[in-house]
């Protein structure tokens, strides 16, 4: 049995969902992890890293699907992104 079309997305909308979920989930994620710098010790984020950074990057990319419109995930990931940097880069 077939799935319904009204619960299909469009192809387009596929792809910025899949590209939202890998590479705007990949650059929140590193994100997140260079504003943990700001507070925690380098050494310690980075030791972290290595364990959270992975699962973090798999619930962003589940969430990337879970959104309707993938416009609207890659705005939330591009704003993240963002204000996860902003810190590091006013740092500098």
């Amino acid at each position: 049995m077939p799935a319904n079309k009204k619960y299909l997305s469009s192809p387009f909308q596929r792809f910025l969902k899949i590209t939202a979920g890998f590479i705007g989930g990949y650059f929140v994620m590193l994100s997140f992890h260079v504003f943990l710098t700001n507070i925690f010790e380098k050494k310690d984020v980075v030791m972290t890293a290595g364990f959270t950074g992975y699962l973090l990057w798999a619930i962003l990319l589940l969430l990337a699907f879970l959104c309707k419109n993938g416009w609207k995930i890659w705005g939330i990931y591009i704003l993240l992104t963002v204000a996860f940097s902003l810190p590091y880069l006013l740092k500098m």
